[in-house]
């Protein structure tokens, strides 16, 4: 639906380009205005060959779950920003989009960033509340083998990050650890490490391959320095 034509639309590296021929996207802000450049939620604004009619017996859950958000717009939950050429960058379900400042940030644009890094074997990023800036990035990381974890290495990754996305994405902490929580089939539980970085009580934990990892990951974030 959004995608370059080959031969014809000139790529930007990570980006969608625009929409194809006959399907018309909007970007719009919290109040549901469009949004010229900049983040904001991606909608359809007219139908489409395609586009999916409703749910099978619940025509109320199909109303509710991809018309109600914003008046005569279909939104199935994406995040998006246009750069100044006006191409689209997806940044994914806007669960997993930050707000930073009035930045939107994708946790999967950081986390790439992250393991960018040489010694950087996996990340995981969370966006924390935060007073200040409305939320606050947080980086879980697991290095390579022949690391040490230090505060040094821990400011060099941190910064890394800003040099590659701008000083705004830069986590305000980085947690080094030794392994994240996943479950059985391999799936990173974000919703534990937001718990970690909020300071909440754990959910659940019952589907977790190695359950004692998350106190393992708390006692370290309880350490690690965060920026102010």
């Amino acid at each position: 639906m959004i995608t370059p034509l080959p031969g014809v639309t000139t790529t930007k590296p990570g980006s969608a380009t625009h929409a194809l021929p006959g399907i018309s996207v909007e970007l719009v802000d919290d109040a549901g205005d469009p949004v010229e450049r900049g983040g904001g939620y991606l909608t359809i604004t007219e139908p489409w060959p395609s586009m999916l009619r409703g749910i099978w017996g619940d025509p109320e859950r199909y109303r509710e779950t991809y018309w109600s958000t914003y008046e005569g717009r279909y939104f199935a939950g994406d995040g998006a920003k246009l750069d100044d050429d006006g191409y689209l960058w997806l940044l994914g379900r806007v669960d997993d989009v930050m707000n930073v400042s009035g930045h939107r940030i994708s946790t999967t644009e950081v986390e790439s960033a992250l393991v960018d890094h040489p010694s950087v074997a996996e990340a995981a990023v969370v966006g924390a509340t935060d007073d200040t800036t409305g939320q606050a990035i947080v980086g879980y990381v697991i290095l390579r083998g022949g690391h040490d974890a230090t505060d040094e290495l821990r400011a060099e990754v941190r910064q890394h990050v800003a040099t590659k996305l701008g000083a705004i994405a830069r986590p305000k902490a980085v947690v080094l650890v030794p392994d994240l929580p996943k479950t059985r089939s391999g799936k990173i539980m974000r919703r534990l490490l937001r718990d970690v970085a909020e300071g909440r009580q754990l959910g659940d934990t019952t589907t977790l391959a190695d359950a004692g990892v998350v106190e393992e990951i708390r006692t370290r974030a309880a350490e690690a320095p965060s920026e102010d």
